[in-house]
């Protein structure tokens, strides 16, 4: 049974709404696509500069050393907080089913390596925050999140790379008060994220 209330929306009814934004065949098929209601019927591209001219100064780079499904989770979030950027460190290949597509609407660039990753960082003056559970790192309740953060997270089975973890800026970790050694990095990820809104974007509307 389709429910059009849990899977977008039908056909639109004529006339049809006019603008560049919109899709002629989701306006005659309808649009069953996983995007907020402002979006309906609008072309990808359409979306994708509508969120890049929207977009949060957060940048967020994932290393990817393992094809890690939790991608695909981390893209998903970054596109719900509207940030700037994300970036994939090594192999250009990733797990995206759990991004549900929104990898679309966001700039996505691939750096073959550590070195043209920290190079490109380094080029442009951004601050590089590891979200890690290193012996050195603060605890995330105690950290002000910069700015010009770029938020970096590793793969679930190895985490960061000493290489990556040496570089940045600093190092954060999220307190834990159970028996498990760590946070699955797409939860890891969305509660970083979540802290470097409510610092550098919720806060300062109030």
């Amino acid at each position: 049974m389709n429910n059009l209330s849990q899977h977008g929306v039908g056909p639109h009814p004529l006339p049809w709404p006019s603008g560049e934004q919109y899709d002629p065949m989701l306006l005659e098929m309808g649009d069953r696509r996983n995007v907020d209601d402002t979006y309906r019927y609008w072309t990808v591209e359409a979306i994708k500069h509508d969120i890049a001219d929207r977009s949060t100064e957060l940048e967020v780079a994932i290393e990817n050393l393992d094809r890690d499904f939790n991608m695909g989770t981390i893209v998903r979030t970054a596109n719900a907080f509207a940030v700037r950027r994300v970036h994939v460190i090594g192999r250009k290949q990733w797990n995206k089913r759990g991004a549900m597509m929104t990898d679309h609407y966001l700039e996505i660039i691939y750096h073959p390596s550590s070195e043209a990753f920290l190079k490109d960082i380094k080029k442009r003056e951004r601050s590089l925050v590891a979200l890690e559970t290193a012996d050195h790192a603060v605890p995330l309740s105690e950290t002000v999140l910069p700015q010009d953060a770029v938020l970096l997270f590793g793969s679930e089975s190895r985490g960061i790379s000493k290489e990556l973890l040496a570089a940045a800026d600093q190092a954060v970790s999220i307190e834990q008060f159970g028996s498990t050694r760590s946070l699955n990095v797409g939860v890891a990820a969305g509660i970083a994220l979540y802290m470097w809104v409510h610092q550098n974007v919720l806060t300062h509307h109030q």
